[in-house]
């Protein structure tokens, strides 16, 4: 009777701490160069924007810094990258480019491909040398953490394929497995996310701060798919 007790007691806090947390979200979600920052952009930065790999390896060759960073902090990578401008990053990179620097904001260019779901451009980071293990964001967070709170379900396997570390807990008190369930819906895409990563060996016994479990989690907000792949994985 307690432990059922407990379970219904969860939603309210819950709810309580997820407008919290969205809130904050909301003001620290990555910046892309805006639309005016992209047109006033020269040298390295220009080039980096219009995908333009062959400028860009000339402008390094006459001296361009490579790792020269814009009012945000973003490099011509950075910008690249949010521009899916895959060989303008491969001339970067083969430029001397930096390939885990962190913009102002803390993120990198593997967070920046999984955050806005693009498997391709993940691909040619992770060859480049961007590192999926990189603690990024305000929230200390990491790139898998990312793509599963988003259900970002290809972006979560090529992740874990990289090496991300699956039981990394951001400053929010959060792993990956949690987030999928806290900041998911329980639909196909999270509970996807959720399988992948109990697959990949998560910790799904560890609790957030309040000391409350994923299955606790996922059971309080109804997500009877993810209550069931965390039963059958033997989670309490």
């Amino acid at each position: 009777m307690a432990t059922r007790t407990a379970v219904r007691a969860v939603p309210l806090a819950i709810a309580c701490t997820l407008v919290a947390v969205l809130l904050v979200m909301s003001a620290h979600a990555q910046v892309a160069p805006s639309r005016d920052e992209a047109a006033a952009y020269t040298g390295l930065f220009a080039a980096a924007a219009r995908g333009d790999a062959k400028q860009v390896t000339a402008l390094i060759a006459a001296g361009a810094r490579p790792d020269v960073r814009d009012a945000h902090g973003r490099t011509p990578l950075h910008v690249a990258t949010y521009g899916r401008h895959t060989d303008a990053m491969r001339a970067l990179v083969a430029g001397g480019a930096d390939p885990n620097a962190l913009e102002n904001d803390r993120y990198d260019i593997v967070t920046i491909a999984a955050v806005a779901d693009d498997p391709a451009t993940l691909r040619v980071a992770l060859a480049l040398g961007g590192s999926a293990r990189n603690v990024t964001s305000p929230y200390d967070g990491t790139a898998l953490i990312a793509a599963a709170h988003l259900a970002h379900v290809e972006v979560v396997r090529l992740l874990i394929a990289a090496g991300a570390p699956l039981n990394h807990v951001n400053n929010l008190g959060w792993t990956a497995l949690i987030e999928s369930i806290v900041l998911g819906n329980g639909g196909a895409g999270h509970t996807e996310a959720l399988r992948l990563l109990i697959e990949a060996g998560a910790n799904i016994n560890l609790a957030d701060r309040d000391g409350r479990t994923p299955w606790v989690l996922a059971r309080s907000r109804g997500y009877e798919a993810m209550v069931k792949l965390l039963e059958r994985a033997g989670a309490r």
